[in-house]
């Protein structure tokens, strides 16, 4: 049995100016080098990157950064709550990301996101390609319709965790170890009500990237997708598709993993991230 040990994360609040008012959010970060922002699912906070953010060697050269976005982890949603419904738009999350980045100083970080982060990650490389040195988009492709009713999580009759956590279980790798599965699931559990239904509706039915990924420069900024094969939102056909429509674009396929790679089995997902963040150089 080992003793008490601090872990090298260092979380901290930081009010930020958007569009829609001042957001405070909760910030980690870990390593020294290059800036790498991560963004986490929906319905889920940071807590999904932890495992990279402790990595002794991957934080030899690169400065990572993950916040919870606002109604998400400790970042409280902000005043007035109660009387309107979250619903995650494309333009207030490109709003969020970059306010972040100009308060944190950040110039031209790699960006790294999963899901929706990976979706987002798209956006800002269509429309930001000079703020970033490069994307890495996880579990992301233009689009993606659902394929289940997303009014199930925001209702009086059922436990809008519990149903979360059922359907995220069964885009987890049968792979991944007992103990991460269950860690995932658990953030999903604690999300608060309508989250992630709210974020599920960005996710769903924004198709403004459909037509448009011909029109993304990795000249500017490199693209790489990740993509695992266990994922059934968004598909590793549908990663390759998307990855062949962005010219210069790469795409990889990650063999035992689903589509919470970084917290559902952080080990086989490593050489990934580091594969990824290579090529980024």
């Amino acid at each position: 049995m080992t003793g008490p040990a601090f872990e090298p994360i260092h979380g901290r609040y930081l009010t930020v100016d958007t569009a829609e008012g001042p957001r405070r959010l909760h910030i980690e970060t870990a390593g020294q080098g290059r800036d790498v922002l991560l963004l986490h699912t929906a319905g889920a906070d940071t807590r999904q990157w932890r495992h990279v953010l402790c990595d002794e060697d991957l934080c030899k050269d690169n400065c990572f950064w993950a916040f919870d976005m606002p109604w998400h982890g400790k970042s409280l949603p902000p005043d007035g709550w109660q009387e309107r419904e979250y619903l995650l738009t494309t333009e207030g999350y490109i709003d969020t990301i970059l306010a972040v980045m100009d308060a944190l100083g950040l110039d031209r970080p790699i960006l790294a996101g999963c899901s929706m982060g990976g979706r987002i990650a798209l956006q800002l490389a269509l429309r930001h390609p000079d703020r970033f040195a490069g994307f890495i988009a996880i579990e992301a492709s233009d689009f993606q319709p659902a394929w289940y009713d997303i009014d199930w999580f925001d209702r009086p009759d059922a436990h809008g965790g519990q149903m979360g956590a059922a359907l995220v279980s069964a885009n987890i790798s049968p792979h991944a170890p007992e103990p991460d599965r269950w860690a995932t699931q658990w953030g999903f559990m604690q999300s608060g009500p309508g989250v992630f239904r709210g974020d599920l509706s960005f996710y769903t039915r924004d198709d403004s990237l459909v037509g448009k990924l011909g029109e993304i420069d990795t000249t500017r900024a490199r693209v790489h997708i990740l993509v695992g094969a266990y994922d059934l939102t968004c598909t590793p056909d549908d990663a390759e598709r998307t990855a062949a429509a962005i010219p210069g674009a790469t795409c990889t396929v990650m063999p035992e993993l689903g589509h919470f790679p970084m917290s559902e089995h952080p080990t086989a997902f490593r050489p990934y991230l580091a594969d990824a963040l290579a090529r980024m150089a």
